[in-house]
């Protein structure tokens, strides 16, 4: 499992980068002069431009691996961060978060496709997607922390300066470690089947409902990356955003933690988990007797069961073929429901709770999307029948 260690190395430093930005930018862009609104259509628009990538990345990987797309992407974020160290007007900020979001929607899909193909059974394949899970809390446990302390030592430019280099460092670094092997598929006399004959591939439809899932945590996301860093006081709170967001993910390493979880039905943990992220909004909206602290720190546990639960889930529904699309399209779902949360957080926070509107999609989800697997529909089969000549 020596390339599962590099992976997820590569993946910790990919993360660690990527979350460090979560409580500086509303602060940053409130630092330009930028509205509320504006701040929720620049989150947005990052989620929005994460679709054409998807789309791209969904059969590129699966046609020419994982290697080149993770590299393209975070070399390619990090010289956007370097530039974004040097925007002095909120649109030139809105501008590079939509090529940034289009870059980096290359590295999920690609990353989950690759771990996926080094296992070779579902039990593998779980603790493997736990693995993911494990290494991305970690990465945000300490980044946003660690990303609001910058700022508050050295300012924004440099810390964005020292984020960009960081990516751009560790793709170069990923040239030379990260080797994926591309097994040829058998061929037809190799399987004990005659040149003459043609065995049906059946590929498994996933019913578009279950995407509503990642949908609806991504959109709560949304909100939640939103809300709480106005809530703690923009710029002025930044230290404090910055905690929030830490307590959050020591919540999910507690739950990724837990190994023996991976041993429960995915779908049964996808649901019990956003139930968990349903009633931890519910109290951030209308239960202030509840420390805020509390109510994160529960968020993050629910957090840390529902991610990886969702990855086995669509590896078990796929039937393990095409990941890298189904993974894009996960992807697609995610981006979709990040694009519309902050936007909506934006347009109804000065007369409703966002936490309030999160709560009720998530918990409309779960009475949509059924919490045990039903019976899947093959395509038509890609080949012709067996001859008999």
């Amino acid at each position: 499992m020596k390339m599962a260690f590099w992976l997820y190395f590569f993946m910790f430093l990919a993360f660690f980068d990527l979350h460090a930005q979560y409580p500086i930018l509303t602060p940053f862009a409130l630092s330009l002069g930028a509205a509320p609104t504006f701040i929720g259509w620049m989150m947005g628009i990052y989620a929005l431009t994460h679709l054409p990538g998807n789309l791209i990345a969904g059969q590129g990987v699966d046609r020419h691996g994982s290697r080149g797309y993770m590299i393209f992407s975070m070399i390619t974020a990090g010289c956007i961060l370097l530039l974004q160290a040097h925007v002095t007007e909120p649109w030139q900020l809105l501008t590079l978060r939509s090529i940034s979001g289009f870059v980096l929607a290359f590295l999920s899909p690609a990353c989950l496709a690759l771990l996926a193909s080094l296992s070779t059974n579902q039990t593998q394949q779980g603790k493997l997607m736990a693995g993911h899970g494990v290494m991305h809390t970690l990465a945000s446990v300490v980044s946003p922390a660690a990303g609001a302390f910058l700022v508050a030592q050295v300012g924004f430019k440099l810390t964005f300066q020292s984020l960009g280099w960081l990516l751009i460092a560790t793709g170069i670094i990923a040239i030379f470690t990260i080797k994926e092997s591309r097994k040829p598929k058998p061929s037809l006399t190799e399987t004990g089947v005659t040149p003459k004959q043609k065995v049906p591939m059946k590929l498994n439809i996933i019913p578009l409902r279950v995407y509503l899932l990642p949908l609806a945590v991504a959109c709560s996301q949304g909100i939640l990356f939103f809300e709480l860093p106005m809530r703690a006081g923009g710029k002025a709170g930044i230290m404090h955003t910055g905690l929030y967001f830490s307590i959050i993910s020591l919540g999910a390493l507690v739950t990724l933690s837990m190994l023996f979880l991976n041993r429960l039905s995915p779908y049964k943990r996808a649901h019990y988990g956003i139930l968990g992220i349903a009633l931890s909004f519910f109290s951030l909206a209308a239960l202030p007797s509840i420390p805020l602290e509390v109510s994160l720190f529960a968020l993050g546990m629910a957090k840390g069961v529902v991610f990886p639960a969702i990855a086995s889930l669509f590896i078990d529904l796929s039937g393990g073929q095409r990941l890298g699309t189904v993974f894009s399209l996960q992807s697609i779902a995610m981006s979709i429901g990040s694009f519309i949360g902050p936007i909506v957080a934006g347009m109804i926070r000065e007369s409703y709770s966002p936490y309030f509107v999160g709560f009720l999609l998530l918990m409309s989800v779960l009475l949509l999307v059924p919490s045990v697997r039903k019976p899947l529909v093959p395509t038509t089969p890609i080949s012709a029948p067996t001859s008999m000549t």
